[in-house]
């Protein structure tokens, strides 16, 4: 098989894909950063204990 190898990498079932079988998704950010208010109350929790 690595004999068979060349440079250039077999992209023949690259250009047999169709994008159009593909579904649309819409994307939503679900890590949103947390408020100063919840960032001072982990700094007193961490101060207390």
């Amino acid at each position: 098989m690595l004999a068979e190898m060349c440079d250039k990498p077999d992209l023949s079932e690259v250009e047999k894909f169709d994008k159009k079988k593909l579904k649309k998704t819409n994307t939503e950010e679900k890590n949103t950063l947390p408020s100063k208010e919840t960032i001072e109350q982990e700094k007193e929790c961490v101060k207390s204990s």
